[in-house]
């Protein structure tokens, strides 16, 4: 019997689950290590910035939390290579029989690891190519170029090695297949999901219409672009209002506190300051905007904003397309488009009874397209394990039809 045969037999399954940060890992994991216990398999959950508290939420979840090192951002071979074989010792004194590393670092040299443990079951998820492989529209320097050539090597030696790779979207399903063609070829998800219980629908906010951007403060993620039309439609529509969630960076090109602190006072922009949960604000909001040239997976902020009925403006990324059903949910711009960004923002300003249908539509697609509960099936059954049986949140009550019915025969 072969190694996948084995794996794809009704054997729980000892399943580490590499990742990054801690908060990501309970943000964004949080429902699939939750339906993998559920399903009877033993979860170890690894990152590399675990608190006494963030270990307590894994722990409470029926997972254990594992510590390793890994520099996210770090070009030091010997650094990676040090954390390639931490992990290869971890998961042999733990009898990992599955390991399921995300994000590119993880991916690369967590696959490594778990072949060299003798791993039997190895899977290699890519959520967006990332920064390295985003191209900026003045042009990338130097260094970048040469990150980026390394970088496509690393998936060239490491991803043949896994016996399973996911990705998001097909464009990066197209780029890591011009890297290797040795390896198995992609499965594209879709999406990481969302739960639909926690973005629950909310009828959209009409008046004032109100935009909001939810993610890091970069020029990556379009914010720039954002800011921009805030300033130039606010001067022509004053009640119009324009909301950032997301924290301030420093790095080149991004947007600081002082510089926050400044559109706050001159009223361009309604700032909250860091928050944790961002559910608060998407219901108070009538559209969300993210004019992204970012290498994104499928943005999961946009999957919360169609799960919470809210119109979505954003990019033809390729991880954006799908979020977008175009003239029905909202517009497709292109990157970099300040002006083509402008026209759909005015679309909702002038026109502003086209939100609630099309708030209805997001949410359908979110149903549709994004509900975890239905992707997570989805991942533990390309992976080959047993999966319990866990009820869609397709099968919850759909307020979003008896609000839209409301709105419809009010208008009449």
């Amino acid at each position: 019997m072969s190694t996948i045969e084995r794996n794809n037999s009704t054997e729980n399954q000892r399943v580490a689950i590499v990742g990054t940060l801690a908060n990501t890992m309970l943000g964004f994991r949080g429902e699939l290590i939750r339906d993998l216990v559920a399903s009877g398999h033993t979860v170890f959950a690894f990152a590399i910035d675990y608190t006494p508290a963030t270990e307590q939420e894994i722990r409470a979840m029926g997972a254990t939390p594992v510590s390793y090192r890994m520099g996210q951002l770090s070009t030091n071979p010997l650094s990676d290579i040090k954390a390639m074989l931490q992990l290869y010792r971890l998961f042999k004194q733990r009898g990992i029989t599955l390991s399921y590393c995300y994000f590119s670092k993880p991916a690369i040299y967590g696959t490594l690891a778990a072949k060299l443990a003798g791993v039997p079951m190895r899977i290699a998820k890519i959520e967006g190519l990332g920064r390295v492989f985003t191209q900026h529209p003045d042009g990338d320097k130097f260094k970048k170029r040469i990150l980026r050539r390394i970088m496509a090597a690393l998936f060239r030696i490491s991803l043949p090695h896994a016996h399973k790779v996911l990705v998001l979207n097909e464009g990066d399903k197209q780029d890591l297949q011009s890297f290797s063609t040795k390896m198995p070829e992609p499965t594209v998800l879709g999406g990481i999901g969302v739960c639909l219980k926690r973005y629950p629908f909310r009828p959209p906010v009409t008046a004032p219409v109100r935009f909001i951007f939810v993610g890091r403060l970069l020029p990556e993620k379009g914010v720039r672009y954002f800011v921009e039309a805030a300033k130039a439609l606010k001067t022509r529509y004053p009640d119009t209002e324009f909301i950032l969630v997301g924290a301030p960076d420093n790095k080149p090109g991004a947007i600081n506190k002082a510089e926050l602190d400044q559109l706050v006072c001159e009223q361009v922009v309604t700032w909250p300051g860091p928050v944790e949960d961002v559910a608060p604000w998407l219901a108070r909001s009538s559209v969300f905007v993210l004019p992204t040239y970012y290498r994104e997976g499928v943005p999961r902020s946009t999957q919360e904003a169609l799960a919470m009925g809210r119109p979505v403006i954003t990019t033809r990324m390729p991880g954006c397309r799908k979020t977008v059903r175009e003239g029905a949910n909202g517009y497709l711009i292109e990157p970099h488009d300040q002006a083509g960004l402008e026209r759909a923002m005015l679309e909702f300003i002038r026109n502003p009874d086209l939100i609630p249908a099309m708030g209805v539509e997001s949410y359908r697609l979110a149903k549709e397209r994004f509900d975890v509960r239905k992707i997570n099936q989805s991942i533990m059954k390309t992976i080959g394990v047993n999966v319990a049986p866990i009820a869609s949140e397709n099968e919850m009550p759909d307020p979003a039809n008896d609000w839209h019915a409301k709105v419809q025969t009010s208008v009449k």
